[in-house]
């Protein structure tokens, strides 16, 4: 009984009308016209070719694997990113090791070991561990947190999304604003959103107050405060800037219950763009993250034979978009007035 011979990619030019050099581009995850990487893709799945990673990997020296290192999954934020990373590191032929670690820096230090040990041709963390050592054949990129001035770390441009919330506030009618933080201890480019927030408000003269809590403290401090500004359902301040969706989502739940509305009589704004998955609207008004374009900064950063040459921080540009909770209405994503196409598209599944 014969057996038919498998599909070369000497075939696979052929069956395109490409140059076997287009075609290993394409397998490889370098830049090719569109019209090429579509002819190509097309005469693999007709012929039923397979890339070979494992002889891929013995030419080149690598695994075509890449280690995802990140604190949750329960997240939306967190989930969204990961999907992103995996979708950008799939297009370029690349597998991915994921591994959470559920926010202990303990347990970050050991999954990166063992990341390591697996021999993936980089990592891409988000870490909350600043005192982390990298094995220097080991490319890494980190989302959010530097903690080396030689890895490069891929973030949102925290601090305009600061100063963006607080323009909204006022340019919505807000006169009295209010900043809200909870988070961990570590520094981050996230904490670059409280300062662009004061910005815009000493720039426009406007009364203001901020309030930052740890991680450690739980929000106890935040409805404390909240409870001594509230007078006979009445509240002190007009607008409020949630450095997180999530905390905006349990601020507007706690005025609520207390007799406050939102947005009639506050106006409030979260960060992050996170979308509620049964209504694929925003679930506050919010300062949406580029996750697709980060991710495929990042990605391109990590698998870049130049990585050492970049810069050390890529802060890339944010959006707003109104959810609800201010008085400009709710935009559902995929509104071509609001919508930001490097955010992660609405799909059901």
């Amino acid at each position: 009984m014969s057996r038919s011979l498998q599909p070369t990619m000497k075939d696979v030019a052929r069956e395109a009308g490409v140059a076997l050099g287009t075609v290993s581009r394409v397998f490889n995850g370098f830049p090719v016209g569109e019209e090429y990487r579509e002819r190509v893709e097309a005469a693999a799945e007709k012929l039923n070719y397979r890339v070979n990673n494992y002889a891929r990997g013995l030419k080149t020296n690598k695994t075509f694997c890449v280690g995802l290192l990140m604190p949750s999954l329960r997240h939306p934020f967190f989930a969204s990113l990961i999907d992103e990373l995996t979708a950008s590191l799939m297009r370029r032929g690349y597998l991915t090791n994921v591994m959470i670690t559920n926010f202990d820096p303990d347990a970050e230090l050991k999954c990166f070991r063992l990341i390591e040990q697996n021999k993936v041709d980089g990592i891409i963390a988000l870490t909350y561990r600043p005192d982390l050592v990298v094995e220097a054949d080991v490319p890494v990129v980190t989302i959010d947190r530097q903690f080396h001035p030689d890895i490069p770390c891929v973030s949102s441009d925290n601090f305009r999304g600061g100063q963006m919330a607080a323009e909204k506030l006022l340019e919505l009618g807000c006169r009295r604003l209010l900043f809200l933080r909870i988070g961990p201890e570590i520094q981050s480019e996230a904490d670059r959103r409280g300062p662009g927030f004061e910005e815009a408000c000493r720039r426009t003269g406007t009364e203001y107050e901020l309030l930052y809590v740890n991680d450690e403290e739980t929000e106890a401090p935040i409805y404390r405060f909240l409870m001594e500004h509230l007078h006979d359902s009445r509240f002190d301040f007009d607008g409020i800037f949630c450095n997180t969706d999530g905390l905006a989502r349990r601020v507007i739940n706690y005025l609520e219950r207390n007799g406050v509305r939102v947005p009639d009589d506050v106006q409030i704004i979260g960060y992050d763009g996170i979308i509620n998955f049964a209504t694929g609207f925003y679930v506050c008004s919010t300062i949406v993250q580029p996750l697709r374009r980060m991710a495929e900064t990042a990605v391109d950063l990590l698998l870049s034979s130049e990585s050492s040459t970049h810069e050390s921080i890529f802060r890339l540009p944010v959006t707003y978009v109104p959810g609800g909770t201010t008085k400009d209405g709710p935009a559902a994503v995929g509104d071509s007035s609001v919508y930001d196409p490097f955010h992660s598209d609405f799909r059901g599944r």
